[in-house]
């Protein structure tokens, strides 16, 4: 996203202060669907955690507990190469193609919701989708054990990668909330309002 997409300020929502903690791998910001620009600079307002692997990112995530609410919208790769090289890796015209081996990314969004100590008392998870939106969704959102998903249609023709407005769903126990379009800044404003709203319904009951 844009440098403003991702800027979490601390804001009030519906009554609701957030104090917010961003895990973020270090990302330059897209000037096009193939074209990287300069290294996006720390959003104001929030704590940063800098991690530069999914491994990090999730150590990080837990250091954080207890929240609140975890938010979890970075896309991490399912696979990681099993092993790094601390060098570069020369061609020689004799050479057949490298192997690769890969090995597992941790799974953070499913390792926080079913945590049995400490587990947020909200956690968000998004799917981007390219065919059957509601039913992939809906099933990553059982599989991982989240309370929300956020479902995102980015199949070729939408304009969400790299476009500035986006049209999701929010999928959880209450059913499916169809958002109208709108800009992704909307639609990160509207999240943080209805998770505000969500808390504090459940502060009262208790």
């Amino acid at each position: 996203g844009t440098p403003a997409r991702r800027n979490r300020r601390r804001r009030h929502h519906g009554g609701l202060t957030a104090d917010n903690k961003l895990v973020w791998i270090d990302t330059d910001e897209p000037k096009s669907p193939s074209r990287m620009g300069p290294r996006l600079a720390d959003p104001a307002g929030v704590r940063m955690i800098h991690v530069e692997t999914a491994a990090e990112m999730l150590a990080a995530c837990e250091d954080t507990l207890p929240v609140d609410v975890a938010v979890c919208a970075a896309a991490v790769s399912d696979w990681r190469a099993a092993e790094m090289a601390d060098h570069k890796i020369k061609k020689r015209a004799d050479d057949a193609p490298p192997t690769i081996t890969l090995s597992e990314n941790p799974d953070i969004l499913a390792t926080l919701s079913r945590r049995n100590d400490r587990r947020p008392r909200l956690v968000v998870g998004f799917a981007a989708e390219t065919n059957r939106l509601i039913e992939n969704a809906s099933e990553k959102r059982q599989r991982k054990g989240c309370d929300w998903i956020i479902a995102n249609d980015v199949s070729p023709g939408t304009g969400t990668f790299g476009g500035e407005a986006n049209t999701v769903l929010l999928i959880s126990d209450a059913g499916i909330e169809e958002w109208p379009r709108m800009p992704k800044d909307k639609v990160a404003e509207r999240l943080a309002e209805r998770i505000a709203a969500t808390l504090t319904s459940e502060q009262a009951v208790c």
